[in-house]
């Protein structure tokens, strides 16, 4: 018997891990015209961006369905002490609320929790991340319920976009939408706010962008992960992840924007992503 984590895709946590810790990986759905996808199954994410960039072809996303919950209640629920279902902020999309609708229809006396993260992509993932470890490591129900809450204010992100078209046109823009029109050139460094994104400064070009990013990691003490983030620039997060300093390399998680995030952020995308003890 053990404690099962669940999350969905937005988290973007790397297949490998995801399998290495147990984690359960609820797909949402990526929608081009009449065709529907389920994010990382039946599209990848150079797939995706190839249909993006070249196809005229506005996507959309969809969050999964309460159905799609509870067959993986069910499921997991027959040989578990508990279920911890972490989630994308719910100011950015309706899965939670789905994941609480499977709940109450639900027949087990399996406890399950789910949690609001209000964090999105690997901010996310790194909650889901330690929870996993914090389970494979004996702990219980609610001690790890319990730490998952206290751990989310000490997640912090900070993302570079090329262009914030794919954030306004997918109504995800939240704060942010008074840079939308800025001049050509314009790279706006956001963070996520009670759940939204929030503009915290704009720079003239790439290169400011990711000095401001490599400031943003050294302004923090006490950091126990660290995670470098892209859409379709891996060798430009692995370089700037690589001028990080006093963190060990092996210990950094590089990760990739997959196609319901990238519907809304768009090609180009950089951000770094990490965790405080405190």
């Amino acid at each position: 018997m053990s404690i099962k984590i669940i999350t969905d895709s937005t988290s973007d946590i790397p297949k490998e891990l995801a399998k290495e810790l147990d984690i359960t990986v609820v797909p949402q759905y990526v929608i081009f015209g009449n065709k529907c996808y389920k994010d990382r199954i039946d599209i990848s994410d150079d797939e995706f961006y190839a249909k993006l960039v070249n196809d005229n072809i506005l996507s959309t996303t969809s969050q999964p369905t309460v159905q799609d919950f509870l067959a993986i209640y069910n499921e997991l629920s027959a040989d578990a002490d508990g279920i911890i279902s972490i989630h994308i902020s719910t100011g950015l999309s309706g899965t939670v609320n789905s994941a609480e609708q499977a709940k109450k229809l639900i027949d087990t006396k399996c406890p399950i929790e789910i949690i609001d993260s209000k964090k999105i992509s690997m901010a996310l993932g790194l909650a889901v991340i330690n929870a996993a470890k914090m389970a494979k490591s004996g702990m219980g129900f609610q001690e790890i319920v319990d730490a998952v809450h206290q751990m989310i204010p000490c997640i912090h992100e900070l993302v570079m976009f090329d262009t914030l078209e794919y954030l306004a046109r997918g109504g995800r823009i939240g704060k942010a939408r008074s840079l939308v029109g800025s001049l050509l050139n314009i790279k706006p460094l956001l963070n996520l706010k009670d759940g939204e994104f929030a503009p915290v400064l704009q720079v003239r070009n790439k290169d400011r962008a990711k000095k401001k990013l490599l400031e943003f990691v050294s302004s923090f003490e006490n950091i126990e992960d660290l995670c470098g983030l892209h859409s379709t620039n891996r060798e430009e997060i692995a370089e700037l992840i690589g001028r990080v300093p006093n963190f060990p390399a092996e210990r950094v998680i590089m990760s990739r924007l997959g196609p319901v995030i990238g519907t809304h952020t768009g090609p180009g995308v950089l951000a770094i992503v990490l965790r405080t003890s405190s």
